[in-house]
């Protein structure tokens, strides 16, 4: 038998009554509060990880904080734990002290969880534990989103967690604003929103601008969208002003509210001249609330 094989038959093994889990709880309690190590034999991760499933959720949150303290060698039976185990609370917790340890020895085994595992909370647990990881996950987390599988719900995991990576690393995602693939291109600029809000990070608002001119219409509608939260007119409107003939309806009508948006009164008569050719009457209305709304913040100023 293999070492892993052993610690998976110990860990299958290994339970905990009521009263051994909370004395065991309240012996770990006190060693975090005096900041002693617990033990980090095998015997006792396996008890801590069997902890993870009491229904106590102060005790849970114990076990969890001390096998964090334990850290990379804990990893390797929170993972097996994570893979196999039939409690789905066990599950859910062995995710979240994966995401207090950060360590992307665990990523295979997270990724594996947020793909096949149909608890909900357990996906949430392991993107969130991938955000933590950071880098490492953005790979991964962008291979999941472009296939046929990946849900709404994942979806919105995945653009959660690279939004966290970005705020971390946002120029982690360059690459990936570049990528040949629309879907993560969108996914990247969706991710650096918050930091093109920062006026002090030019290089992450110069790859939203240059999104702007993507060949793919619904990244020029998202990039777009994003221009008009996080840049003011005298940065950004005469880029827009190119958008508002652009072939496709939805980056024009994107294109308008943006403008809206970043107040950009200096925009009024180009919109004037849009809604005179535009064709479409979807368009044209967002159009003319556009200028409508700027004309009266021109005259209030």
């Amino acid at each position: 038998m293999t070492r892993v094989q052993s610690q998976q038959e110990d860990m299958k093994s290994e339970t905990l009554t009521q009263e051994e889990a909370l004395e065991l709880a309240t012996v770990l309690k006190q060693k975090l509060s005096d900041g002693e190590l617990p033990n980090k034999d095998l015997e006792s991760i396996n008890k801590m990880v069997a902890g993870l499933g009491d229904n106590r959720g102060e005790l849970r949150l114990t076990f969890a904080k001390s096998l964090g303290s334990v850290g990379e060698e804990a990893i390797p039976i929170l993972c097996e734990a994570l893979k196999n185990s039939s409690n789905t609370i066990i599950r859910r917790a062995s995710a979240k002290t994966l995401n207090i340890i950060g360590n992307k020895k665990a990523l295979p085994n997270l990724i594996e969880a947020f793909e096949t595992d149909e608890d909900p909370v357990v996906q949430g647990s392991s993107a969130g534990a991938m955000a933590t990881i950071g880098e490492p996950a953005i790979q991964p987390l962008l291979k999941i989103l472009t296939e046929s599988k990946c849900t709404a719900f994942q979806i919105g995991l995945i653009n959660l967690a690279l939004g966290f990576i970005g705020s971390k690393s946002p120029m982690a995602l360059h690459s990936a604003t570049n990528s040949t693939n629309p879907e993560i291109r969108i996914a990247a600029l969706s991710a650096l929103a918050e930091q093109a809000q920062k006026q002090e990070n030019g290089e992450v608002r110069l790859l939203i601008l240059n999104a702007l001119k993507d060949p793919d219409s619904e990244v020029r509608a998202e990039a777009a969208t994003i221009v008009g939260k996080s840049m003011d007119q005298e940065e950004a409107a005469n880029q827009l002003h190119e958008l508002l003939e652009d072939s496709n309806d939805q980056v024009r009508k994107n294109t308008a509210l943006s403008l809206m948006k970043m107040d950009s009164v200096i925009s009024i008569d180009t919109i004037e001249h849009a809604i005179h050719r535009e064709s479409d009457e979807q368009v044209k209305g967002v159009l003319i609330v556009a200028r409508n709304q700027l004309i009266n913040r021109r005259d209030t100023i």
